[in-house]
């Protein structure tokens, strides 16, 4: 991160058409972390085959629907994390809850649920993250390969994954003309 540029945590990294990488193609990643040292996050619209409860049973009952198990993108596939919304968060913080942005926190899947707080709407799992060194992740956005633009907590938890890339580009009027990139056009 150059030292003159504020942080983009909590903010939504969009792919460009220009990202041809299949690990990051037509995904939308929230930053969890974007500091000095680099960038992490997760990706949003990528669920997987598995069942949460597959996982870890005990956060099933809390998953926001889809109940699936996420892509969260090619750093350390094999561990999970994961984000949860709690609009009482900022008023009574709690263990085993780290605030990213707003209500939107991550959440320890080593506690046990009834230890933290019942507040916790939502959660949504993922199986990886992604990450980026310092000074990268720039790179690439001055390289066009990310729109940044703000979040929204429904953009975390959203029931349509699949559709989130373009409802996303959509409702930002500098990149809604991309939302239909790739589009078939008869459908226009």
């Amino acid at each position: 991160m150059a030292k003159d540029r504020p942080s983009l945590k909590g903010r939504l990294l969009v792919a460009t058409p220009l990202l041809t990488d299949p690990n990051f193609a037509g995904t939308v990643v929230y930053l969890c972390r974007h500091d000095a040292e680099g960038a992490f996050g997760v990706i949003l619209n990528r669920p997987l085959d598995t069942e949460a409860i597959e996982i870890v049973p005990e956060w099933a009952g809390r998953c926001a629907p889809p109940s699936l198990l996420f892509d969260g993108g090619p750093v350390r596939r094999t561990s999970a994390l994961a984000l949860g919304l709690d609009l009482d968060a900022a008023l009574n913080p709690t263990t085993g809850w780290t605030a990213v942005q707003g209500p939107v926190g991550m959440v320890n899947l080593h506690a046990e649920p009834a230890s933290l707080s019942p507040t916790i709407e939502y959660v949504r799992l993922f199986a990886g993250s992604s990450g980026w060194d310092s000074e990268q992740l720039d790179r690439e956005i001055r390289e066009d390969a990310w729109f940044v633009v703000r979040s929204r907590a429904a953009d975390i938890f959203t029931p349509e994954p699949q559709t989130l890339w373009r409802e996303v580009l959509r409702r930002h009027p500098r990149y809604a003309l991309y939302a239909f990139f790739g589009s078939d056009s008869s459908q226009n």
